[in-house]
C-alpha cells in the first residue's frame, strides 16, 4: 500500500487541532488570508475537497462545507465540471496603481513642521498595550475581563440583531441617536441621578471625552476666562489649548475643587465634583452651591463631568450639579459603562436644547454618531435589567478591591505615604514621602511586574513630590497585596531607607519594661486617627476610625532584642518582628535590616479612646 504524496496546500492550510478554533472555522480563515496576501492569487484552482480533506486529515464533509461558505461570500467559484477557481477581481489601471502606494520618499521633517495641533504625548497618560501580561497592574483605567459581562452582553446582541430590529437601524437614521436608547437613558439612567431631561436635550457619544470635546469646540474661544481644576486630566487641557483661552487654575483638595474670588472672572467653568479626575475627591456642598450660583449668572457656564458615575459611586452622598436644586443650566458629560469600553464606548451629553442642536450638527461632520448597532444593543442591556446588575457587580469588585489597597499600603507604607481621603472609588491619590522621582519609581516597580502611574501629568503648574495615581480597575484583589510589596521593594531600592540618626534603639532587656502599659498614637494612610495599647500581660489593642468603627486584638512579647507582635485580623494576622527607638515621646520601629517601617506617638497611663487602624 502505497501513501499518496501531499500537495503544496498541506503547508497553507495547516490546521491546529488544540486550537480555540473548530477545524472548519481554521480552514475559512486560512483560504481567505492566502487570497489576501497573495498565495491563492485570483484565477488560481483550488483543490479537490477529495485531495484536501486527504491533504489535512479532514473529513471531505469539513471541505465542502467552507467551500461552499466562501463560494457564497464571493470569495471563491465554482465552475462546472472544472472545480472551484479564486474569484476574480477587477484590475485598476497601472496610472491608478502607481498613485495608491505609500511616497517613495517620506519626509517626516515636513509633517512635522506641518502638524499644529498634536497634543504632548509626553504629558498624556499611557499604558502597556500589554498591561494585562503584568501580574500587579495597580492602575485605573484598564479594565480586567473579568468586569465583563459576557453572557448578558450577548443576550442584548442577538436581540438587536433580530431580523426586526436589523431593520429598524441598518437604514440609519440620520443624525439621530437610537430612539430605544435615548428613552431608556431618559427615563432609566439620568434619573437615578436626579437628572431630567427631554430627548433634545440628550447627545449620545463616543464618552464623556467626545462630549468635552464638542463642547469646548462649540464655546472655548481665545481670550475667555476658562476656569479648570489642578490636577485635573492631560486631555481636557490638551483641547482647551487649541482653542487659546486664558485658563484660570483652581487647587483640588479633600474637598475637591477649590472656591475663590477669581470664580467671578470666569467665563465657563469646568469640573468634576462627584469624583474629581484625577483624585477621585468629592466636592464638599458650600463648593457646590457656588458652582450652581455661578451657573444660574448671565453669561457664565458649568461644564460638569461626572466621572465614574455609572458604578454609583458616591451616588446617594453626592447627586450631580445638573440634578441638585438650581443645576438646570448646567451641561453634564457622562461616560456609560466605563468597564464594558471595549464594547460599548459610549458617553452622554445633558445640556440645554440649543446646545444639543449644535453639538449634533458638529457631531456630522466630524464622527458622525455611534453606531446604532451598538446603540441598539446597549439600549437592551438597559432594558433588560442587564446594565443595573452588571454595574452593581462592578462596584462591589471595587470596594472590595479599594479596601485590599489600602490594607496593603498601611501595612507596607504605613510611615511613607498617605492618601487622600475619598469615598471608595477605584482610584487611590496617594503621596509617597521623601520619594523626589515618581518615573524612577515606577521603572523600578515594572521590573518586579508592578505598573503604577506617576501622577506629573496631571498638573499644569507645579507638580508635588512623590504622588502616585494607584488603581484597582485591572488587578484581581488577591493580587493586590503582592503588587504593592513589589512597589514597596522597589521603593526601597530607590529611595533608600529613612533612619531618624537622633534615635536610641533598645535592647532586649530594656524593651518590656519601656513598652508593658504604653499606649501609641498614630494615623493610618488614609488619614484616620489610631490607638494601639499595649497591656502588661502581653495583650494588645488596637482601635480605629473617627467613631472607633473598627478595632482588633492580639499579642504582643519580646525575642532577644526583638519586639514581636501579632494581630488577629489586621496586618493580615501575621507576626512581625521589629526593632524599637525612642526619641523623646516618639516610637520608631524598624525592620530587621535597618528599614524603619513605621512610627507613632507614646503616651502612658490613662484610658485612649482614639482609634486605630495603622498596624506597625
Amino acid at each position: 500500500m502505497t501513501t499518496s504524496k501531499k500537495t503544496k496546500f498541506a503547508n497553507i492550510f495547516a490546521l491546529d487541532r488544540d486550537g480555540k478554533s473548530s477545524l472548519q472555522e481554521q480552514l475559512r480563515r486560512k483560504i481567505v488570508d492566502a487570497i489576501a496576501l497573495g498565495q491563492l492569487i485570483a484565477g488560481a484552482r483550488l483543490p479537490s475537497s477529495r485531495t484536501l480533506s486527504n491533504d489535512l486529515g479532514v473529513s471531505r464533509n469539513t471541505v465542502n462545507a467552507v467551500y461552499e461558505r466562501l463560494i457564497a461570500d464571493g470569495h471563491l467559484v465554482s465552475r462546472a465540471r472544472s472545480g472551484i477557481y479564486v474569484r476574480e477581481e477587477r484590475h485598476w489601471p497601472n496610472s491608478v496603481r502607481k498613485i495608491t502606494g505609500p511616497s517613495a520618499k517620506p519626509d517626516d521633517v515636513q509633517w512635522r513642521v506641518r502638524i499644529t495641533a498634536a497634543p504632548n504625548e509626553e504629558t498624556l497618560p499611557q499604558y502597556s498595550p500589554d498591561w494585562d501580561k503584568y501580574p500587579f497592574p495597580l492602575l485605573d483605567g484598564p479594565f480586567d475581563k473579568s468586569l465583563f459581562p459576557v453572557a448578558e452582553w450577548r443576550e442584548a446582541s442577538r436581540r438587536a440583531l433580530a431580523v426586526a430590529e436589523v431593520e429598524t437601524w441598518i437604514q440609519g437614521a440620520g443624525d439621530a441617536d437610537d430612539v430605544m436608547l435615548v428613552d431608556e437613558i431618559r427615563r432609566k439612567i439620568l434619573p437615578l441621578r436626579g437628572i431630567n431631561a427631554g430627548a433634545d436635550q440628550i447627545l449620545v457619544t463616543t464618552g464623556a471625552q467626545q462630549a468635552l470635546y464638542l463642547v469646548i469646540e462649540l464655546l472655548v474661544r481665545e481670550g475667555l476666562a476658562i476656569g479648570v481644576e489642578e490636577p485635573s486630566t492631560p486631555e481636557i487641557r490638551a483641547l482647551l489649548a487649541r482653542r487659546r483661552p486664558h485658563i484660570v487654575y483652581f487647587d483640588v483638595d479633600a474637598n475637591g475643587m477649590g472656591i475663590d474670588e477669581r470664580l467671578q472672572e470666569c467665563d465657563i467653568v469646568f469640573t468634576s465634583p462627584g469624583r474629581q479626575r484625577p483624585t477621585g475627591a468629592t466636592m464638599s456642598g458650600d463648593r457646590r452651591d457656588a458652582l450652581i450660583a455661578f451657573a444660574q449668572s448671565d453669561g457664565k457656564i458649568v461644564v460638569e463631568d461626572d466621572f465614574q458615575w455609572e458604578a454609583g459611586f458616591a451616588a446617594s452622598d453626592s447627586p450631580p450639579l445638573r440634578g441638585s436644586s438650581g443645576g438646570q443650566s448646567v451641561i453634564y458629560a457622562a461616560t456609560l459603562a466605563q468597564p464594558l469600553a471595549s464594547a460599548v464606548r459610549l458617553g452622554v451629553l445633558v445640556a440645554p436644547a440649543p446646545v444639543i442642536r449644535a453639538a449634533r450638527s458638529l457631531r456630522r461632520i466630524t464622527t458622525r454618531q455611534p453606531a446604532l448597532s451598538t446603540q441598539r444593543t446597549f439600549a437592551h442591556m438597559l432594558a433588560l435589567g442587564h446594565y443595573t446588575s452588571a454595574m452593581r457587580r462592578v462596584e462591589q469588585k471595587f470596594a472590595d478591591r479599594m479596601i485590599a489597597l489600602r490594607d496593603a499600603l498601611n501595612y507596607y507604607f504605613p510611615s511613607r505615604a498617605s492618601v487622600l481621603p475619598t469615598q471608595i472609588g477605584a482610584t487611590a491619590w496617594t503621596t509617597v514621602h521623601d520619594l523626589h522621582h515618581t518615573q524612577t519609581l515606577a521603572k523600578a516597580a515594572e521590573t518586579r511586574g508592578a505598573l503604577i502611574e506617576p501622577a506629573d501629568g496631571y498638573f499644569a503648574t507645579s507638580t508635588p513630590q512623590g504622588v502616585l495615581r494607584l488603581g484597582v480597575t485591572g488587578i484581581e484583589e488577591h493580587r493586590i497585596r503582592d503588587g504593592v510589596a513589589a512597589v514597596a521593594m522597589a521603593f526601597h531600592e530607590t529611595a533608600g531607607p529613612a533612619v531618624p540618626d537622633t534615635s536610641e534603639i533598645i535592647d532586649g532587656g530594656k524593651l518590656k519594661k519601656a513598652l508593658s502599659g504604653a499606649s501609641f498614637l498614630c494615623k493610618t494612610v488614609y488619614g484616620d486617627p489610631c490607638t494601639i495599647s499595649l497591656n502588661r500581660d502581653g495583650s494588645m489593642r488596637g482601635r480605629a476610625g473617627f467613631a472607633n468603627e473598627d478595632s482588633d486584638h492580639g499579642s504582643w512579647w519580646i525575642d532577644g532584642d526583638f519586639w514581636c507582635r501579632q494581630w488577629r485580623e489586621w496586618a493580615y494576622g501575621e507576626i512581625g518582628r521589629y526593632r524599637v527607638g525612642l526619641q523623646g515621646d516618639q516610637i520608631f520601629w524598624f525592620h530587621p535590616d535597618g528599614r524603619l517601617i513605621d512610627q507613632a506617638i507614646i503616651v502612658r497611663g490613662g484610658d485612649f479612646n482614639a482609634t486605630t487602624k495603622h498596624k506597625p
